[in-house]
């Protein structure tokens, strides 16, 4: 896989919440026009886009900022069984440390923090703009 892409309203609230889960921006550019648009059907589009790279340097997220077209839809609020994308889930050393620390971006703890077997400890937080992430914790024997 190459990356993820996430559509946002603010790309610096969005660099600054995955900042914080560890990712790097590795950087930040304005996509504009009729090439672009054939990619993605939407015809001659303006989009700022944050590349981010994960702490192992293996994976991406694409953060965009459509300037147009306008957004049309939005499925931030949608509940963790709705169809279509659920989420990114993140490793984490530590659930708590992790959690208090996107907290000061505005992150909510969706349900709780739980045990799966010996092996992990888990949750869903709701970001910026009510973006669904995963956190995971491997237990000890898992890091």
């Amino acid at each position: 896989m190459d990356n993820i892409g996430i559509v946002v309203e603010s790309l610096d609230a969005a660099v600054a919440f995955f900042t914080e889960l560890g990712l790097t921006l590795e950087g930040r550019a304005t996509i504009e026009g009729e090439w672009a648009g054939r990619i993605t059907g939407l015809g001659n589009q303006r989009v700022e886009i944050a590349m981010m790279v994960t702490p192992d340097g293996h994976g991406r997220l694409e953060l965009s900022r459509f300037l147009a077209p306008s957004v049309v839809a939005d499925h931030r609020n949608a509940p963790v069984n709705a169809l279509g994308y659920l989420r990114a889930m993140f490793a984490v050393s530590d659930i708590d440390d992790t959690l208090s620390r996107l907290r000061r971006h505005g992150a909510q703890l969706v349900g709780e923090v739980v045990q799966y077997e010996q092996a992990y400890r888990l949750c869903y937080v709701r970001g910026p703009e009510g973006l669904l992430i995963g956190l995971a914790e491997p237990l000890a024997g898992r890091r």
